[in-house]
C-alpha cells in the first residue's frame, strides 16, 4: 500500500510547513481523466499518481462541511475555495459494533490500490483522529445514475450500452490488474461526473480474491449470483452476473428478479429464468443470458477468454473501447452542474445525530486501534 513519507532532506520542517506541504499536495492532484493514466501506471507505478497516501497531517479541522450527503460529507478546503471533496468518515466504535472493520479496510486498500481509474471514485487520501476515520474522495456532482434511471423509468439502448461498457471496463481492471471482486454492482452505487461519465463507490465489499473464492454473504439481493446464495464460494464470477443484471434493469427499469420477499427473490435468481420483453433486441437479450448463467463456469466474463469475450460480443460491436476509457466519447446523460460545490442532483439528507453516537472507549482503542493503522 502506497504511504506518505517525508524525505530525509525535509525532516527538520517545522509541523506547521509539513501540514501545508500535504494540503498543497492534496490540492495539485488533478482529477484522473485529465492526466491520463493508463491501467499500467494504475497499478504498476503508483508514485506517479501521488494518489490514495495515508497521511498524519491533515485533519477535519482542514475542511468546511457544505452538505451531507447519504454516507459521506460534501467539504471544502477552508484555505481554497472551490477545492471541493466527498469526505467519507466514519466512526470507528460504529465500524467496531457493526463488525465492519474488515469491510473498511479492504475498502481503503482496494481504493489506494485502484486510484487513477478513469471510472471508480479517486480515494485522494486518508486519515484518522481519536474518534474518526476519514477518506478524501473526488466529488462526483452529477449524482447517482439510479436517479437518471427512476425519473426515465428506463434507458434506451445507446444509454444502457455506454454506461454498461464504462462498468466493463472497470470490472476488467478490478478482475485481471487487481484480481479484486466488487460485489456490490447496482444503480445507485454507480455516480455521474459533471461529463456524464461513471464512477463506481462505495467498496466495502470489495476484496482481493485473485483466482480464489470467499463465501462472505453480502450484496444487494436483486444483484446476488446463485452461488453467493448457495454459499457454495464465489469469486469474480459474481460481477459478471451482476452486470447482466444491471443491463437488464437499464433497458427494463427494473431487474429480472424481484419480489417483496427476500426469499422468494433468491428462489428465483437460483432457477435462473429470465423473462425478456419483445422490444429488448437480440443483441441484449443474448448478452444478459450469457451473463447470468446459473453455473459461473459457463458465464461470459469468466469464461475462457475472459474480459475480452464481453468486449466483442455484438451488444458492443460499435463501442471503440480505448476511446471510452480515455473518455473521449461524450456521456449520453449530462447532468446540470452549476458550480463546483453544486449538489442539485443528490437527494436531501439530514445531518447525522452526534448525540447517540457510541464511545471509543480506551479498551476498544487497545485492541482494534492497531487495525486502523492504514488510515
Amino acid at each position: 500500500m502506497q504511504s506518505f513519507s517525508v524525505p530525509t532532506s525535509r525532516l527538520n520542517m517545522g509541523s506547521d510547513d509539513l501540514h501545508e506541504r500535504e494540503k498543497d499536495m492534496v490540492s495539485s492532484v488533478r482529477p484522473p481523466h485529465q492526466r491520463r493514466l493508463s491501467p499500467f501506471v494504475i497499478a504498476g507505478r503508483p508514485e506517479e499518481k501521488q494518489l490514495g497516501i495515508s497521511t498524519r497531517r491533515l485533519n477535519v479541522k482542514d475542511f468546511t462541511l457544505l452538505k451531507t450527503l447519504g454516507t459521506v460529507r460534501l467539504n471544502e478546503e477552508r484555505q481554497r475555495r472551490n477545492r471541493v471533496y466527498a469526505l467519507k468518515m466514519l466512526r470507528k466504535a460504529d465500524v467496531i459494533k457493526l463488525k465492519q472493520v474488515e469491510h473498511v479496510r479492504n475498502e481503503r486498500k482496494t481504493l489506494a490500490d485502484v486510484s487513477g481509474h478513469p471510472f471508480i471514485t479517486t480515494l485522494i487520501a486518508s486519515f484518522s483522529d481519536d474518534q474518526n476515520l476519514y477518506m478524501l474522495l473526488d466529488y462526483c456532482p452529477g449524482g447517482e445514475i439510479f436517479s437518471y434511471l427512476r425519473r426515465a423509468r428506463r434507458f434506451n439502448e445507446n444509454t444502457s450500452k455506454f454506461y454498461a461498457a464504462e462498468i466493463a471496463l472497470t470490472i476488467e481492471f478490478l478482475h485481471d490488474v487487481e484480481g479484486v471482486v466488487y460485489r456490490d454492482l447496482k444503480p445507485e452505487n454507480i455516480l455521474l461526473d459533471a461529463e456524464g461519465h461513471i464512477k463506481l463507490v462505495d467498496f466495502g465489499f470489495a476484496k482481493q480474491v485473485g483466482d480464489h473464492e470467499t463465501y462472505t454473504l453480502c450484496g444487494t439481493p436483486e444483484y446476488l449470483a446463485p452461488e453467493v446464495i448457495h454459499n457454495s464460494g464465489h469469486g469474480l464470477a459474481v460481477d459478471w452476473w451482476a452486470l447482466g443484471i444491471l443491463i437488464y434493469e437499464f433497458l427494463v427499469g427494473q431487474p429480472p428478479f424481484w419480489d417483496q420477499n427476500p426469499m422468494r427473490i433468491y428462489e428465483q435468481i437460483v432457477e435462473g429464468h429470465i423473462r425478456f420483453p419483445q422490444s429488448m433486441s437480440p443483441a441484449a437479450q443474448n448478452i444478459i443470458s450469457l451473463l447470468c448463467k446459473t453455473n459461473p463456469t459457463e458465464r461470459l466474463g469468466y469464461i475462457s477468454g475472459g474480459s475480452a469475450r464481453v468486449k466483442t460480443h455484438p451488444f458492443f460491436e460499435d463501442i471503440n473501447w480505448d476511446d471510452l476509457f480515455y473518455r473521449r466519447i461524450k456521456g449520453p446523460i449530462i447532468p446540470r452542474v452549476d458550480h463546483p460545490a453544486d449538489t442539485g442532483n443528490f437527494e436531501e439528507y439530514p445531518d447525522p445525530d452526534v448525540k447517540n453516537q457510541s464511545p471509543y472507549t480506551d479498551d476498544l482503542r487497545n485492541k482494534y486501534e492497531a487495525l486502523f493503522a492504514d488510515f
